[in-house]
């Protein structure tokens, strides 16, 4: 019962008195018709964790769009430099998707329906200012481990627009 309190304790103390940034991906939302956001949370001042939520709002058949109809993304992003204003990243994701494929034998029909887990690295910059506006860039790639339907290649892309708590 220590153990829990302890955990608990540390738990809470970490997400109370820790600084946390909710972000729009405002290129998906415009040019791809699907919509991310972010919720990052600092552990420390050069690290944090945060989770992404994808949804696809385009339709099925269209020339380009994200294979995945819904994906949800935790990650781990560790800042190298110092810098208060710009900071430079680097980030480690698992990306759980979900999707649909479409059959090589009804070719136009999208009937073959997939979940995977995809690990990922992906690399990127931060722009905080004073007012508590936060702009972010970033690019990656990850790879589905489990599935034989999914896509092999996870795209982890954005440019995110949002707000320090």
């Amino acid at each position: 019962m220590k153990k829990i309190i302890v955990l608990f304790t540390l738990f809470l103390s970490t997400y109370t008195f820790s600084q946390k940034e909710i972000k729009l991906d405002i290129v998906d939302a415009i040019a791809i018709k699907s919509l991310e956001l972010s919720y990052e949370n600092y552990v420390t001042d050069d690290s944090s964790v945060g989770i992404s939520a994808l949804f696809n709002l385009e339709a099925q058949d269209v020339d380009f769009r994200y294979n995945e109809n819904m994906m949800i993304t935790p990650y781990y992003r560790h800042y190298f430099s110092t810098d208060k204003q710009w900071n430079f990243f680097g980030e480690g994701f698992i990306g759980i998707n979900s999707g649909k494929k479409e059959t090589v034998k009804n070719s136009g029909e999208y009937d073959v329906k997939y979940t995977d887990g995809a690990l990922g690295i992906a690399i990127g910059t931060k722009y905080l200012a004073t007012s508590g506006l936060v702009i972010d860039a970033y690019a990656g790639i990850g790879r589905n481990l489990f599935g034989s339907e999914s896509p092999v290649i996870v795209p982890r892309i954005g440019l995110n627009i949002g707000w320090r708590l």
